[in-house]
């Protein structure tokens, strides 16, 4: 007398699931972060300007011209 077992689903921890969450939410809050703190407060330089792509372009031009 065997019955058809249905295969076992194990529920996903919610420890997980909150740190597939959390963990790029650091990532992504240290990196706003960082620029602000480096541009901002140390290059003394406007916070909005800290946003800009012109800024970073710029930023990479400087360093990785010839």
């Amino acid at each position: 007398m065997s019955e058809a077992s249905e295969p076992v689903r194990r529920k996903t921890p919610g420890w997980k699931i909150a740190l597939r969450i959390i963990v790029p939410t650091c990532l992504l809050l240290s990196l706003v972060g960082g620029m602000v703190v480096g541009y901002a407060v140390i290059g003394k330089g406007d916070i909005a300007e800290a946003f800009q792509w012109s800024t970073w372009k710029h930023v990479f031009d400087l360093v990785f011209a010839s």
